[in-house]
């Protein structure tokens, strides 16, 4: 009922498109969730940002990171609410970094937000970076996971809607989605 009720959300919002998408895991897909659409109105950004806080509200979080783009405005609001400093990745020469000047200290306990996964990649990339740069991921917040909860990302991993919707590899891609024009509207191939 939960899923049902996130999933009207989307959908009243204009945010579930329908059509033939290759996401960012360069799998494709019938059905993108574009977060950026739902996360415009204020109201589901703070009702998605304290859900997702809700439930790590034991776990002590020193900082919050997102992978750039999609992650960046669920990311600045869970930060702003939890009055920690916020900073994302980005992608520099096809590899996620930090840029801007950002900076983790050492054992600083990370939180890691993102809007939307399929795979988890983009999140896997990012929680090397955290590492990389000695910082401890203690979480794994989540607007949609698409998966349905296949992915395994982290112990500490929560996702305020968890869909099954399903995506196929280049070479499995049915008939009757070949047919229709294919759309990126995700943001890993942004120059």
């Amino acid at each position: 009922m939960v899923n049902e009720k996130y999933l009207n959300i989307f959908k009243e919002t204009g945010a579930l498109l329908e059509g033939h998408f290759i996401l960012a895991s360069g799998r494709h897909s019938a059905t993108y969730f574009q977060c950026a659409k739902v996360l415009q109105y204020p109201k589901h950004l703070t009702n998605f940002a304290e859900t997702i806080i809700n439930y790590f509200k034991e776990i002590e979080i020193e900082a919050v990171i997102s992978p750039a783009v999609g992650g960046i405005v669920i990311g600045t609001e869970v930060g702003r609410q939890l009055g920690v400093k916020t900073i994302f990745a980005e992608r520099q020469n096809g590899k996620m970094t930090l840029r801007r000047g950002f900076s983790i200290k050492d054992g600083e306990k990370i939180f890691l937000v993102e809007d939307v996964v399929t795979t988890g990649g983009s999140v896997k990339e990012v929680m090397k970076v955290v590492e990389t740069h000695g910082g401890e991921v203690v979480g794994v917040g989540l607007v949609v996971d698409r998966s349905g909860g296949s992915v395994y990302l982290h112990k500490n991993q929560f996702a305020v809607t968890s869909q099954t919707t399903v995506s196929y590899a280049p070479d499995e891609i049915p008939e009757d989605l070949k047919q229709i024009p294919i759309e990126i509207p995700g943001s890993r191939r942004l120059k």
